[in-house]
């Protein structure tokens, strides 16, 4: 098959050892980010399975109605970036695996950098250094102190483990469902949504963006934190009601922030408020890339290829297609 793989920015799959899962395909990686519909279906014209890295390239109606070719899209995770209906109408299977088991350590691991670095003012004392300033300020110890996550899937579970690692208390407030398997975890949840935010020194989010979750971090909410709470969002930017974040840290409540996820990515604008803010970290969405994840999701992703290739599809979420696609591939 004539597989493209769009937005490879730093050029890493050709050295992962799931890449040798797309030999006998012919193959063309793009290194670049472009969202012009007309530059894409140029790219695109020929490609018969597109690939795509998380949601970095918006793939709309405008732009599969210009992809003859195109009969597979892999990928791994939501897609929200996808006009389904339309793959389903054109024929264009949607493959993505939803690793139902596997949490994605690296934005575990990132979510719990991001607390450390921000107790302990680590950007603020670096910076210092480098303008011949000692000791700039006085950090905070996590332990003895509290972690809340709001939502308790696979990331916060993971989350929770480096919580108590280091000593600190873990309260959790999300769906009954979600707060009974806390529990069940031995975590403490909380008995009402202002207590966990009165309570919390950190709150963390980790839920998925779905129309029910859109916004559902309201200004009040965060005006119930303490002034010396942390705010880490390494799930995504629409959790939070627009602009609700920036005011919040202006009146001080809560009294910092640390993020990962912009309402519209590549975030490059340097004037953005949160980048000019002393009590805030922000990470350009890395939680996911590191080269280990990467070969995990796209050992996933090739998978998918081929099983198409091979005339018996996988992880499929428009099934409808099958049919279509099969006549026309």
């Amino acid at each position: 098959m004539k597989v493209t793989i769009l937005d490879d920015w730093h050029d890493t799959l050709r050295g992962l050892p799931s890449f040798r899962k797309l030999e006998g395909h012919e193959v063309t990686v793009w290194n670049d980010h472009v969202q012009d519909v007309d530059a894409l279906a140029e790219r695109l014209q020929d490609t018969e399975a597109l690939v795509l890295f998380r949601e970095r390239t918006q793939i709309r109606t405008a732009l599969l109605e210009r992809l003859p070719k195109l009969r597979l899209i892999s990928q791994r995770s939501v897609y929200p970036h996808i006009d389904l209906d339309s793959c389903t109408r054109l024929g264009v299977l949607l493959c993505s695996s939803q690793h139902p088991d596997t949490p994605s350590w690296a934005t575990a691991e990132l979510t719990w950098g991001l607390i450390l670095a921000s107790f302990r003012q680590i950007p603020q004392q670096l910076a210092g250094m480098r303008e011949g300033r000692w000791q700039v300020s006085v950090g905070t110890t996590l332990r003895g102190h509290t972690v809340g996550l709001w939502g308790y899937g696979r990331i916060a579970r993971a989350v929770a483990g480096y919580a108590q690692a280091f000593g600190m208390d873990v309260l959790v407030w999300a769906r009954e469902a979600s707060r009974e398997r806390a529990r069940a975890d031995g975590l403490a949840a909380a008995e009402s949504k202002a207590a966990f935010l009165a309570e919390a020194d950190v709150v963390s989010l980790h839920m998925r963006l779905v129309d029910a979750t859109r916004g559902i971090v309201t200004a009040d909410d965060l005006k119930r934190m303490k002034p010396t709470a942390l705010l880490v969002n390494t799930s995504r930017a629409g959790l939070i009601a627009p602009g609700a974040l920036v005011e919040a840290l202006r009146t001080g409540r809560p009294g910092m922030a640390a993020v990962d996820v912009y309402e519209s990515e590549p975030m490059t604008d340097t004037a953005n408020p949160l980048l000019a803010m002393d009590n805030v970290i922000c990470t350009p969405h890395i939680g996911y890339v590191t080269r280990e994840e990467y070969d995990i999701q796209f050992t996933d992703i090739f998978d998918q290829i081929n099983a198409y290739a091979a005339g018996a599809p996988i992880n499929v979420i428009n099934p409808e297609a099958l049919e279509t696609a099969r006549q026309t591939a």
